[in-house]
């Protein structure tokens, strides 16, 4: 298929490359900011612009991968009506895109990404909506050459999805930058972690998560418990994020 990509972000980076490796043509790719978009288009042999007025009107597929709340702006800007246009967000609805575009549809890759780090994105899932069947069939067919898991998804699954992913990645991505600090203080490294890190998430591979928990909460070692809050006296916040946690693992055994 001829794309045409709106956004040259993290999810705009890697999708770009998944397709362009898959055979598709990357004809343009269009970001508010220049040399931005001129940075991913060379590295996809395409052509590149920082005006809607600009774009590329042959494309068989425009794939709006920017900030949710720039979606429906650039949306409505979009001049080729009758062009199938889609985002990738992951709790931005289908009717973002403007109500009077017949054909309309989501793409969103179920994956963090960094350009830093690569990604086999045949093993990024793949969830899907179209405003009719044809749309669906020519988003079913090109997000099947790029991934092994495709899925259909509506936008109210989806936002669901997304609050699932940002508790799994987010926010443990997160804790883990809580967990560095908390070590650097006492002059340990975070790899000291890495393999435990590794651990839990191999097991939820095979495990349900509340068979998988383990630690004080669970085990309701009050001792240990206490003691861990004792040596967070010194950071409230943190000591009130323990005990929330804390709480609602005990709360997971009613």
């Amino acid at each position: 298929m001829k794309i045409v990509l709106l956004g040259s972000g993290n999810v705009a980076t890697h999708l770009g490359h998944a397709l362009k490796t898959a055979g598709h043509e990357i004809l343009q790719v269009w970001s508010r900011s220049l040399s931005n978009a001129q940075q991913l288009a060379d590295s996809l042999s395409a052509a590149f612009t920082n005006e809607i007025g600009a774009l590329n009107n042959t494309a068989d597929i425009y794939i709006l991968s920017i900030k949710d709340d720039a979606i429906e702006e650039v949306a409505s800007s979009f001049l080729f009506k009758g062009k199938l246009l889609v985002h990738t967000s992951g709790t931005a609805g289908i009717d973002l895109l403007g109500k009077e575009w017949a054909n309309k549809g989501v793409f969103y890759p179920l994956q963090t990404f960094s350009k830093q780090k690569g990604v086999d994105f045949s093993t990024v899932p793949l969830l899907l909506e179209g405003s009719n069947e044809k749309v669906v069939a020519q988003l079913n067919e090109l997000a099947a050459s790029i991934s092994q898991t495709v899925r259909p998804a509506s936008s109210e699954q989806r936002a669901a999805i997304h609050v699932a992913a940002v508790f799994a990645c987010n926010f443990s991505n997160h804790l883990y930058s809580i967990s560095k600090d908390l070590l650097a203080k006492e002059g340990l490294d975070f790899k000291l972690l890495l393999p435990l890190i590794a651990e839990t998430a191999a097991k939820v591979q095979s495990l349900d998560p509340k068979a998988a928990q383990t630690g004080p909460a669970i085990r309701g070692d009050q001792a240990s418990i206490e003691k861990h809050k004792k040596y967070l006296e010194a950071s409230p916040d943190l000591q009130q994020l323990y005990t929330l946690m804390t709480n609602s693992i005990i709360g997971s055994k009613k």
